[in-house]
């Protein structure tokens, strides 16, 4: 990882090190309108490198979108590196791109099975580097790549150790042009990264797998303890700081930083039911669209879907380890008043946090209503890569539990 402002000026000597000679940016049409994707091509070109810009990246990708952007980059020749500029949509594309240009086949052989085939890729990858411009998704640093697809109404993924970017370049400077409400969203998917990888199953449950069927997903561990208890340090004040003032560049830092630690952390552990319930919520989506996001489709943003469900989610999950739950609530509020059930210490610190910045009221604010919640629990336990990492097992009931008591949360 290379962190600090004006790191990303050093992108193209930072390919040649890999022997690029032809690289292709990946980046969405809100992102290309900053003039960073373009300023870091013309940086790349310096090199005497050449750097081709695609900026027909989808916000929240879906299988069509990212297919456009795989025959895209086939459609185009050879490339060496690639580059992704953007938030978790830009970096996820790229991933998908990247694996999807070095190996055969089409995407569904490779997204997680149930979903799709599970494949893992034969051939090695070329090297990505990615630069974030959101605060949030932590896929700078993940072995994940995330979609929609339309078909399934469903949200499913690629987890492989193969797509893990080659280097991050992270440049507090790019992400000071988010919205407020992408700050907000973007911001309680880092909080969830750190607080499910820090409350996971512990890697020390799991049978030993075999090297070669090993996951990503180890469960709870000392190494991603470290990255997400700084992270909550960090968001803590950096969170509320960087939704009230974008131009706040301490804040800005603190939250790139928060965001690459998260990813650290939830790469290696993993994450639960609050990330296993946001992929239906934002998959089956019918009429909202959040404010400060491009475009008129309707769309739940995955940290705001991941959110959504947290509260109740910790209060079930709370019985499995304490302790940990506790340590997560001061972490993010070390001075809070506690009321008098542990149970809803954690719970609690993260209503306060998403009515301060902005969160919408629970799964009904974005569309939802009890009725919803069987389609809901239906598209959950379809991420059982998931609900695997999850320190207390839910039944399909404990579950719709969980739903029902989110649709309004205060």
């Amino acid at each position: 990882m290379k962190y600090g402002a004006g790191s990303s000026d050093e992108i193209g000597y930072d390919l040649t090190r890999y022997g690029a000679r032809r690289v292709l940016v990946l980046t969405d049409p809100g992102v290309a309108a900053t003039g960073w994707p373009r300023r870091i091509a013309e940086g790349i070109g310096t090199y005497g490198i050449e750097a081709v810009v695609f900026d027909g990246v989808h916000v929240e990708p879906t299988d069509v979108s990212m297919r456009k952007a795989v025959d895209f980059a086939r459609g185009q020749g050879e490339w060496d590196a690639f580059v992704a500029v953007g938030g978790g949509s830009a970096i996820d594309t790229a991933k998908a791109v990247n694996l999807l240009t070095s190996n055969d086949g089409d995407l569904m052989d490779y997204v997680n099975a149930p979903v799709g085939g599970g494949r893992a890729p034969s051939a090695p990858l070329k090297p990505l580097v990615a630069v974030p411009t959101t605060t949030g998704t932590g896929s700078e640093s993940t072995t994940v790549c995330v979609l929609d697809v339309l078909s399934l109404r469903v949200k499913s993924g690629i987890s492989q150790l193969k797509l893990r970017p080659s280097l991050a370049v992270v440049d507090p400077r790019l992400t000071v042009s988010q919205p407020p409400e992408v700050t907000a969203a973007s911001g309680m998917d880092i909080l969830c990264h750190a607080a499910e990888s820090y409350t996971a199953k512990p890697y020390t449950e799991f049978d030993r797998k075999r090297p070669e069927d090993r996951v990503p997903y180890c469960g709870a561990n000392p190494l991603a303890d470290m990255f997400a208890e700084q992270s909550l340090r960090l968001l803590s004040w950096a969170l509320p700081a960087a939704v009230r003032d974008g131009s706040d560049l301490k804040a800005r830092e603190a939250m790139a930083l928060a965001a690459t630690f998260a990813g650290l952390g939830f790469g290696n552990a993993g994450v639960h039911i609050p990330h296993a319930n946001a992929y239906p919520i934002a998959g089956q989506v019918r009429g909202f669209h959040p404010a400060g996001y491009p475009g008129e489709e309707p769309m739940v943003p995955h940290g705001m879907a991941v959110s959504l469900t947290a509260p109740a989610a910790f209060r079930f999950t709370f019985d499995a380890c304490p302790d940990r739950h506790l340590q997560v609530a001061r972490l993010l509020a070390p001075d809070y008043e506690w009321p008098g059930d542990p149970q809803d210490h954690l719970p609690a610190v993260l209503r306060r946090i998403m009515r301060e910045i902005g969160i919408p009221n629970g799964i009904g604010a974005v569309g939802y209503t009890g009725s919803d919640v069987d389609s809901l629990v239906s598209g959950t336990v379809k991420q059982q890569r998931l609900l695997a990492t999850a320190p207390r097992e839910a039944s399909d009931e404990d579950l719709a539990g969980i739903l029902r008591d989110s649709v309004e949360l205060w």
